[in-house]
């Protein structure tokens, strides 16, 4: 089983900066896992935000976030961040890690294997 806990969310006005960790656990934790964050807001569907292989070579955005999230991971530390700069309004959503044990990077929800509890991020204008 793995474990994925997120940290850093919180209510920053717009324009300002969080960055979000994700600490990743377990026994049988893949080292080689893509790592991703989505985000969802209320009544809204789970969408991608970004996702980083194992080396950290590459990585994916969704359009709305590029030029101001930045993913980035510490494999030595099990750690998964997402720097969030020049936050807007419809950033505001409950933000989670998730960890998929297959190397590629996917953007779907279904393709990721473990989930967090997720953090909460409120961008007030």
């Amino acid at each position: 089983q793995v474990q994925l806990v997120e940290s850093g969310g919180g209510l920053v006005q717009a324009g300002g900066s969080l960055r979000l960790s994700c600490a990743a656990s377990g026994r049988t934790f893949n080292r080689y896992a893509t790592m991703g964050w989505f985000r969802q807001a209320p009544e809204k569907e789970r969408e991608f935000v970004a996702a980083i292989s194992w080396g950290g070579v590459r990585t994916s955005y969704v359009d709305s976030v590029k030029g101001r999230f930045t993913i980035s991971r510490d494999n030595t530390k099990n750690m998964v961040y997402l720097q969030m700069n020049s936050l807007k309004p419809e950033d505001t959503a409950v933000y989670y890690c998730a960890a998929r044990q297959l190397g590629t990077i996917a953007t779907m929800s279904e393709a990721y294997d473990y989930w967090g509890q997720g953090t909460q991020v409120t961008v007030s204008s």
